[in-house]
């Protein structure tokens, strides 16, 4: 494989890692919202934002939800060694930001 086609491909792998990545974060915030906070009788309204630490899901008590941000710190983590590894330049991974 040439250089730029394996270049192209890990941009597209990284592409790939991060849709999954926010895919994992968009659950683990629904499996909290549809359980710990239900039970704790907190509601939104339509329109209602809300902010939080990454480290909220590392103390929940559902332990899928544990699990699935362990698994989420690995990805960005792996990530993150593929964008040093490879010295991309800024523009190439934009999407990232």
């Amino acid at each position: 494989m040439g250089k730029k086609k394996y270049k192209k491909q890990l941009i597209s792998t990284l592409k790939s890692l991060e849709n999954t990545e926010h895919y994992i974060l968009e659950s683990m915030t629904n499996l909290m919202l549809f359980g710990e906070l239900k039970k704790s009788k907190i509601e939104f309204k339509n329109g209602d934002t809300f902010s939080f630490k990454d480290n909220i899901f590392d103390y929940s008590e559902d332990k899928n939800i544990r699990k699935l941000a362990k698994l989420r710190r690995k990805m960005l983590k792996t990530m993150n060694k593929l964008v040093n590894k490879n010295k991309f330049k800024d523009k190439e991974i934009k999407f990232l930001s």
